[in-house]
């Protein structure tokens, strides 16, 4: 399969988060109509050398290791049929790779419409930390990828619950706008267009003693400016209902604010205090450690990968 254009790719191990996941991502696929594929990774195993250990543990220990890693991969794959429509189990599969976990599915990134991960961090102290696979793949990835957080049934929001998604005008941005609308129509769900249009809150205003009528000129202007933005994409979804709202303050508490009534939130990859393709930006890494909904990262694919733009 390593020639074929994968449509939604999701990282598997057989904890709970990846449950999670895989049921997003399979719904994810259906309303996308795109294929699954379901990938469990086996990193390079070390065999222990040890006196005390059986002489025929090296040569068992990776039949072991292959039968445990086929075994998650058909539990998840009957998880995905459960979750989908029954005509949906041809357009399931599962695959086996042994390599180094985060670099095997940053190359399969390459090939795939998103790579869906499981958030890691169950304790106190981890659970707004991502796991090293997500933060390795928010960080590599050659196309957007969702993080799905660990939900229970009676917090999950409601599937009539908007998209949100993030503004702010680089090419980032443009592509979690792209995301969005398209999430946003195949749900049949409103899209709320958030434009933060300052990192400072509105109080630290007051101490630069900016008159009243200049700040309500610029919050005109960032207004007109996001209207514009959201100009062609209005027109390419006449589907979706749009509620702009634009604040001066910081994006990412406003964000947060909106993901908490919201069933998606998608992510630039960087702002503009991060380095282009290297770093995770400030408001990007914050919004998908701490929003306990789904989060897509609107990671730029390599030239020549599917995108939702060409809907």
């Amino acid at each position: 399969m390593s020639a074929q254009q994968f449509g939604i790719v999701v990282g598997v191990d057989g904890s709970p988060s990846s449950t999670v996941a895989v049921e997003w991502a399979a719904r994810d696929a259906e309303i996308r109509d795109v294929p699954l594929h379901l990938v469990h990774v086996v990193a390079p195993a070390v065999t222990p050398i040890e006196p005390w250990v059986d002489p025929s543990s090296p040569s068992s220990f990776p039949r072991h290791q292959e039968q445990q890693a086929r075994r998650i991969v058909e539990e998840a794959r009957g998880v995905a049929v459960a979750a989908t429509s029954s005509d949906r189990a041809s357009q399931i599969t599962g695959e086996v790779l042994y390599a180094p976990v985060v670099s095997a599915l940053v190359d399969l990134s390459g090939r795939a419409e998103m790579i869906v991960v499981g958030c890691r961090g169950q304790g106190a102290v981890t659970h707004f930390l991502l796991g090293s696979v997500s933060s390795g793949l928010v960080h590599h990835a050659h196309c957007p990828v969702g993080v799905i957080h660990d939900e229970e049934p009676h917090t999950s929001p409601p599937s009539r619950a908007p998209v949100v998604v993030g503004i702010h005008g680089s090419p980032a941005s443009e592509l979690a706008t792209a995301i969005a609308f398209d999430e946003a129509s195949r749900r049949s769900v409103g899209l709320v267009a958030l434009h933060a249009w300052n990192d400072m809150g509105p109080l630290d205003f007051a101490s630069m003693n900016w008159a009243p009528i200049e700040w309500r000129n610029i919050e005109v202007r960032e207004e007109e400016a996001l209207a514009e933005r959201l100009c062609g994409w209005r027109e390419r979804y006449p589907d979706v209902d749009v509620h702009q709202v634009v604040v001066c303050d910081r994006p990412t508490p406003r964000l947060l604010e909106q993901a908490s009534t919201a069933q998606l939130v998608v992510v630039g990859s960087h702002d503009h205090t991060a380095l282009p393709g290297m770093l995770l930006g400030s408001v990007s890494r914050t919004v998908v450690n701490a929003a306990q909904i789904p989060v897509i990262v609107a990671r730029t694919p390599r030239p020549g990968a599917h995108t939702t733009e060409s809907r």
